[in-house]
């Protein structure tokens, strides 16, 4: 009997050689069920869907987090382009030392320019009558040159008539709105006009437009006009002076840094704010909305896994038999969930890797895709009237990428633990006396 027993030990081994972990017959097997057979069809489409799922899931992350970092970037590119990092006001006296002061500003190490500005709000009116709000900004022409966001960016007419006084330059939508493009006629109307015995009447001059741009940002293009600093300041009655200088940065995260250097070379009392302060509420909420929308898009990734797990019990409950032969013929307990493990994985792996090509084709093309829907659709699809840019932005995260793949890979990996831990508890007397 102890020799009929040796024997049998012996042939166990001849059968299933002893192999490390995750070794090429172990690699088979799990090959084996991942491959779908005619009786096992509906273990191969619940494990379709945990692959789609994933799939979906991981292309789903990549593409809202890359759309929500191309809007942030864009969003700060353009009102960073448009607006200072620092803004300079006074406190005990006018800026009428402006040129000065900006010429002092531009010094500073870190800093790559000064704009002197002086601001107003008017109703602007063109060839159609309808009237519309703007914002008017007097700038010196050698500074405009410098604000390249306006300065190569015009779309119609030039900077000619702007540098010799006698033109202004147009917003693109404000100018779509009016009527008007370049060498037409705008009047501005502003409420801070000539002092009579009537009492305050408001001031209405027209110019000619000597160009229009394009920003990109709705938002500006619609409302903004900018105007020869001379000229704003008789219109707007501010001679000899400035409402602010705002301050360039080569680096603008770095305003904490550039405060005290402003304030020693302004050698005055002065006011400042900087770009986080006046948009704080706006990127605060970006940002919240971006890790809102991590969290719920996650839920995705975690039901594909679900699935997962349920497609792996099933193929354990149909797969009893096998277990029990396996087992019987010396694989350990050990094998077999490791052999249900790389099951799973496999589906988790796949998936996660066909979600990031997924991913980052949609993203390399996503303003074509945007606008192919809008044409299936005859819809406006991202109206910039809404969102404040006239293109769909996406820019790819390595990091996020890599966290997104990593999160996926995670809970794929622990999805697969439970059904390969329950096939490795199966008692192979009990799975064949049923079978």
């Amino acid at each position: 009997m102890g020799k009929g027993a040796s024997e049998t030990a012996v042939q166990k081994q001849e059968v299933i050689p002893s192999a490390g972990a995750f070794s090429s017959f172990e690699r088979m097997v799990a090959w084996r069920y991942l491959r779908s057979r005619r009786k096992e069809t509906f273990i191969s489409v619940i494990a379709g869907f945990s692959f789609v799922g994933i799939m979906l899931g991981v292309a789903t992350l990549i593409i809202v987090m890359a759309v929500m970092n191309g809007f942030r970037t864009e969003l700060i590119s353009r009102i960073l382009g448009i607006n200072g990092h620092v803004i300079v006001q006074p406190v005990d006296q006018p800026l009428t030392d402006y040129a000065q002061l900006a010429k002092r500003f531009s010094a500073v190490p870190g800093v790559t320019m000064a704009l002197p500005l002086v601001e107003g709000q008017t109703l602007a009116s063109g060839k159609q009558g309808a009237g519309s709000g703007a914002l008017v900004r007097g700038i010196r022409t050698e500074d405009l040159e410098k604000l390249q966001e306006v300065s190569s960016n015009i779309r119609s007419g030039d900077l000619t008539g702007f540098a010799t006084g006698d033109g202004v330059l147009v917003g693109s939508r404000l100018a779509a709105s009016l009527g008007i493009g370049a060498g037409d006629q705008i009047t501005l109307v502003s409420p801070e006009g000539d002092v009579t015995p009537m009492g305050v009447t408001p001031r209405v001059k027209s110019y000619r437009v000597s160009g229009v741009f394009e920003i990109g940002m709705s938002e500006y293009d619609a409302s903004m006009i900018y105007m020869p600093l001379a000229e704003a300041q008789a219109y707007f009655n501010a001679d000899g002076l400035v409402q602010s200088i705002e301050i360039y940065l080569k680096d603008a995260d770095k305003v904490d840094e550039m405060r005290p250097l402003i304030e020693e070379a302004a050698g005055r009392q002065i006011f400042l704010t900087d770009w986080r302060q006046r948009n704080q509420t706006f990127f605060s909420a970006l940002q919240v909305e971006r890790n809102v929308m991590f969290m719920i898009l996650t839920l995705i990734v975690l039901v594909a896994a679900l699935n997962i797990i349920s497609g792996l019990i099933m193929l354990v409950k149909d797969k009893g038999s096998d277990i029990a032969i396996l087992r019987t013929m010396g694989a350990s307990s050990g094998a077999i969930m490791r052999i249900f493990f790389m099951t799973g994985a496999a589906i988790g792996i796949v998936g996660t890797f066909a979600g990031v090509l997924l991913g980052v084709v949609v993203c390399l093309n996503i303003e074509s895709i945007r606008q192919f829907f809008s044409w299936v659709s005859g819809t406006v699809l991202f109206d910039p009237e809404l969102y404040f840019l006239s293109q769909l932005p996406a820019e790819m995260s390595l990091s996020e990428t890599t966290s997104v793949v990593i999160m996926a890979l995670v809970l794929s990996f622990l999805a697969t633990i439970f059904p390969a831990w329950r096939a490795s508890r199966l008692d192979p007397v009990q799975a064949l006396r049923y079978e």
